[in-house]
């Protein structure tokens, strides 16, 4: 008899854990349940995919969701349905809400709060502060939660771990590797003082500048190695680190964001506030040691760190300048142009904003096409172009700092456990994303 499939998506180019091929793959119950030739078997629905290019769902790893926050900035709402519209069927969402999330009693909430909100698969950040340090090994254990995060260095939100007791305290408490924000705070701090009249964007990076971070890292791999606990070094920005950390793949793994890809430090002059993040975009001796280590393989996991603000607050004079910039819609876009421009592979894509975070936090059925996974599947036409303009943003907040970017091929589908959820620029139904298992 036949087999009958609730979607078959046909005659892709699929990008398989092995390589690139032509197949079919069937959907079943949430599942990829088949790949291979399926001409003969029916389906509920299916989707001609001969001129598009069939992806694992994509993951983005690193998002700041401000739930609970300013709902005029964003919500989970919004920010999981900005994630679809990208391309991206699952996302990984920063603990410094307001409040943060540091509780069993928080975790709880977030996971209820999310159903029915979210229109992608969602996994949650726990914030490690000083208050909670001795439960961490509990909190990163419980359902959903993805890892810790722990700034080492001030950011947005009350987090903050500097200390090398404390940070140590919180390696001893638990096993799985700690996401950290690795900027050094003491030499932030030191170095504040001289910046606090103000001046130009650009003197962001100056204030936060690559010894700040180097000391960061080096840090924190330190204590990693000395408690023997794995470290994953969030949004790397300088070729110091990158040297560094491709000497330390015994304990740490390394995320890059798409904007230390793709902005240089001319960025500041072009966009003003619209280019203040932390850790900051820096100049293209930097972006060039990214890319080699893209190629080198010493990149795990390309991330956005969607951090929305007000225009207002992101219009404010330097040093009042909020930092933090939008990207989880923009983010696959943006990576697929620098495909279509040589600068990596579909496969090695596939690698960084599919099966390395997976792999990184452990998260089950994600980032593969591979029988058993999750049906979460992204569909892209690599010879769609399109510029990404500013009134297709979801976010509430109404901004990009990639506004006019010509992009040379484009997320037309997304799909969450076998339900097609974003089809053409549009969504179909209700939020339906679930709630992701770690390991």
């Amino acid at each position: 008899m036949p087999q009958h499939f609730d979607l078959i998506l046909k005659n892709g180019t699929c990008v398989l854990p092995w390589g690139e091929a032509r197949a079919d793959i069937g959907l079943l119950a949430g599942k990829i349940a088949a790949i291979g030739d399926l001409r003969l078997a029916s389906a509920t629905q299916s989707i001609d995919c001969a001129h598009l290019h069939v992806l694992p769902g994509m993951i983005d790893a690193h998002v700041h969701l401000r739930d609970p926050g300013d709902a005029s900035v964003e919500t989970l709402e919004s920010g999981t349905r900005a994630a679809l519209l990208g391309g991206i069927a699952t996302v990984f969402d920063m603990p410094n809400t307001t409040p943060s999330i540091t509780s069993s009693e928080q975790l709880e909430w977030k996971r209820g709060y999310a159903q029915g909100r979210s229109w992608c698969d969602i996994g949650f950040y726990v914030g490690g502060a000083k208050s909670n340090l001795d439960d961490l090994a509990r909190l990163e254990v419980e359902p959903n939660v993805c890892a810790v995060k722990i700034f080492a260095g001030s950011s947005t939100g009350d987090l903050l771990v500097e200390d090398d007791a404390s940070l140590e305290r919180a390696m001893r408490s638990g096993r799985r590797p700690i996401a950290y924000h690795s900027e050094d705070e003491y030499r932030l701090q030191a170095r504040k003082p001289a910046y606090e009249a103000g001046g130009p964007h650009r003197l962001h990076a100056e204030w936060r500048d690559v010894e700040c971070a180097l000391i960061g890292t080096k840090r924190l791999v330190g204590l990693a190695r000395k408690t023997g606990r794995p470290a994953h070094i969030l949004h790397v920005s300088t070729a110091e680190e990158l040297e560094f950390l491709g000497q330390c793949r015994d304990i740490a793994s390394v995320e890059v964001l798409l904007n230390h890809l793709t902005q240089t430090d001319e960025a500041y002059d072009r966009l003003g506030g619209y280019a203040v993040m932390n850790p900051p975009i820096r100049d293209a001796r930097h972006m060039a040691a990214a890319w080699a280590a893209m190629a080198n393989g010493t990149i795990d996991v390309v991330g956005s760190d969607h951090a929305p603000h007000s225009r207002a607050a992101k219009e404010r004079p330097w040093p009042a300048t909020a930092a933090g910039l939008t990207g989880v819609q923009t983010i696959l876009p943006l990576m697929l142009d620098h495909v279509s421009a040589g600068r990596l592979s579909l496969t090695r894509l596939v690698d960084v904003m599919g099966a390395g975070p997976a792999r990184v936090y452990g998260a089950v059925g994600k980032g593969r096409l591979a029988l058993g996974y999750d049906g979460d599947v992204t569909l892209v036409d690599m010879k769609a172009q399109r510029r990404i303009e500013e009134s297709w943003i979801a976010s509430p907040c109404g901004w990009t700092p990639f506004a006019g970017h010509l992009c040379h091929g484009w997320p037309v589908a997304t799909i969450v456990r076998g339900h097609v959820a974003m089809r053409d620029d549009t969504l179909l139904g209700s939020p339906q994303g679930g709630l992701v298992t770690f390991r």
